[in-house]
């Protein structure tokens, strides 16, 4: 349950009371979501390509201006289902290339721009700091982008680029209610854990017509595997594997600071369809994560997670070993050992040797909305797709846009290092582990974009919040 205290509306800077805006924010909520099921069974789900993300984002305002515990639980799940809801759209009205509906979720979190220019003047001398040089490297980049590039990529690469930084912004400067924003996205990725867990093993057993329609016409045959049942990695409600992953490591990596009688039922189908992901990456991510949580948390809270993990691979070990699940796993584990001949690991490793030298030399770089290459060997245009975190920053936003957006992120990366209330609060030190080993994986790909980088920019805000919020208690205490 969400606290009946008091709470404080960083925007408005007033005031308010959850339990009395309950029923409103609610009721926002379950009228969005019955109009997108009236559109999609009335013959409408066509127009809810339209309606969809207009309708999310009016529901997103009136949450941040009454309720903003509600919006953050509405924000997160506008990212874990919209992909969900525009393949159901596809697979009832045809297939939509420029997959419009896709927006929603940045509009939503969009809101929070709100946040950042009310609190901007000040932001530099209550700790805020970080998010400004990340936000400057960001708009140089889009100032950059508007000369050189088309307006609607524009457009585009600055709701993914600026998205987390603005939202994360939002979340630290909410540091007074820490405790209920921690609660709230305990239970968010609780349910997320399970519900997309659960939807995911399906996926893998059954293969949905319009997950099988949406792989055949985005044509990631080489990434997401066949559309067939037992033929296809899991992405679940998510836009594709990778997305995915990072979701559920991250809340895995949550569970560890959780309780109720939903954690084990959820851990089950949550490893199972992240083993079924085969995303190597977000598998390092993850032990990476719970290696950091182990060593920086009281032993007393050390033996409870070693028990947790213990029973949690009991559960799930025997899972593993029925056909054709046994195959899928063993396989891709396998290619750890045989990482020169991975045909995924070649590929990117001739992409830092091909794409180093250049990013690095880019000074200024080349803006937002750089989506665009020309083929040498054919001559024609095509997609330009970096699988490096740190390529794409110097790509996009040269040295100039990078040093501001890395000094940011380095910010606050020293600063979390060394906040001591891991030591007490086990959410602290996950938040750090999440967002310390998203930050690792930026090697080997963009994941302070889209909902990775909600998460990477999210839960290095939230550790930020647990710091101030203790801080301004122990004052407190010693003033009285």
């Amino acid at each position: 349950m969400i606290s009946q205290s008091l709470l404080f509306n960083s925007f408005l800077e007033t005031p308010f009371s959850p339990r009395q805006r309950s029923l409103q924010g609610w009721s926002a909520i379950l009228g969005f979501i019955l109009l997108s099921v009236t559109c999609y069974f009335a013959g409408a789900a066509g127009t809810l390509r339209l309606i969809y993300p207009v309708t999310a984002l009016i529901v997103a305002i009136f949450l941040y201006l009454r309720h903003p515990i509600l919006y953050i639980g509405f924000t997160w799940w506008m990212w874990f289902l919209t992909p969900l809801v525009a393949r159901l759209i596809d697979y009832r009205v045809g297939w939509d290339p420029t997959r419009q509906i896709l927006i929603a979720p940045y509009l939503v979190v969009f809101v929070t721009i709100a946040t950042f220019l009310r609190h901007f003047p000040k932001a530099s001398r209550q700790g805020g700091l970080p998010f400004i040089l990340a936000f400057i490297g960001v708009f140089y980049s889009f100032l950059v982008g508007l000369i050189y590039n088309a307006p609607v990529p524009v457009a585009r690469g600055l709701l993914d680029w600026l998205s987390p930084i603005i939202f994360a912004f939002h979340l630290f400067m909410n540091w007074r209610d820490y405790p209920t924003y921690r609660q709230n996205l305990q239970r968010t990725f609780l349910f997320c854990v399970l519900l997309t867990g659960a939807y995911g093993i399906y996926q893998f057993v059954v293969a949905p017509e319009w997950d099988r329609y949406w792989l055949i016409q985005s044509k990631l045959f080489t990434s997401s595997g066949d559309p067939v049942p037992f033929g296809m990695r899991v992405w679940s409600t998510l836009h594709s594997v990778g997305p995915f992953g990072a979701v559920m490591q991250t809340g895995l990596l949550l569970l560890f600071t959780a309780s109720g009688p939903l954690i084990f039922p959820a851990s089950a189908v949550g490893y199972l369809s992240f083993l079924l992901a085969q995303a190597r990456t977000n598998w390092g991510g993850w032990l990476l994560g719970v290696i950091l949580i182990m060593g920086s948390v009281k032993a007393k809270i050390q033996m409870r997670l070693i028990a947790i993990v213990v029973v949690m691979a009991l559960c799930v070990i025997p899972l593993t070993t029925i056909e054709p699940i046994s195959d899928v796993v063993s396989a891709r584990l396998e290619s750890f050992s045989n990482l020169e001949n991975d045909t995924s690991f070649r590929d990117r490793s001739g992409s830092y040797d091909r794409n180093l030298g250049i990013a690095l030399s880019n000074v200024l770089g080349n803006g937002l909305g750089n989506i665009w290459k020309v083929n040498e060997k054919t001559g024609q245009i095509e997609v330009f797709v970096i699988d490096s975190g740190i390529l794409d920053m110097f790509f996009t936003l040269g040295w100039f846009g990078a040093i501001f957006y890395l000094g940011g992120l380095i910010l606050i990366l020293v600063s979390v290092i060394q906040y001591s209330e891991a030591r007490f609060d086990s959410f602290v030190s996950a938040a750090r582990a999440i967002g310390i080993s998203s930050c690792a994986q930026l090697i080997i790909g963009s994941g302070m974009l889209s909902v990775s980088g909600m998460i990477l920019w999210g839960f290095l805000a939230m550790a930020m919040s647990a710091h101030k919020y203790y801080q301004h208690e122990k004052i407190t205490k010693n003033r009285v």
